[in-house]
């Protein structure tokens, strides 16, 4: 069972975004336990053919790739991110059925362990090596709280989803 957190060992505000984003992480994570490999794969919502739980998993590991590898760090695309057009924008999702959960979850939990260690080498006020749409970087602290409110926001999805699918609500 995934054992998560709100409160902060300490209370430097380092410490309470990285928490925030871990319990988000955590969340997502612990919204996945129980579910069969079938169900993983199933879109239930009619109108959402891409809203899967391994679509959302994989969606949520690479959303963090581009924040912070490709706009904090100034680094390249990758993965199928690589792929994404104005006709088809989210590759993620689409790839993910082909992938199982569980592999999908240990790469998100690896790439999110070595995220951790990003957020606790830099400054809360790095700039980020490249803009946003509208020409500003952004900061540090900004991508981490973007990716809490990302993060939660696709956990409400987990939620329509995993109660669709087998009724399990919650979490």
């Amino acid at each position: 069972m995934t054992r998560r957190t709100d409160t902060p060992p300490a209370w430097d505000e380092r410490t309470q975004l990285a928490t925030f984003l871990d319990y988000a992480r955590d969340t997502a994570r612990a919204k996945c336990e129980g579910v069969s490999a079938e169900d993983a794969r199933k879109a239930p919502l009619p109108h959402s053919p891409l809203m899967t739980i391994c679509g959302l998993i994989n969606h949520l590991r690479w959303v963090e790739h581009y924040w912070f590898d490709v706009v904090l760090l100034g680094g390249e695309l990758a993965g199928p991110l690589t792929e994404a057009t104005d006709d088809a924008p989210d590759p993620e999702m689409r790839v993910a059925v082909d992938i199982p959960l569980s592999r999908l979850l240990a790469e998100y939990e690896e790439q999110s362990a070595r995220f951790r260690g990003l957020v606790a080498e830099h400054d809360l006020d790095t700039k980020a090596e490249r803009p946003i749409r509208d020409g500003r970087r952004v900061d540090l602290r900004w991508v981490i709280l973007h990716l809490v409110e990302e993060t939660s926001r696709h956990n409400g999805h987990l939620d329509i989803v995993r109660e669709l699918l087998d009724g399990r609500t919650g979490v």
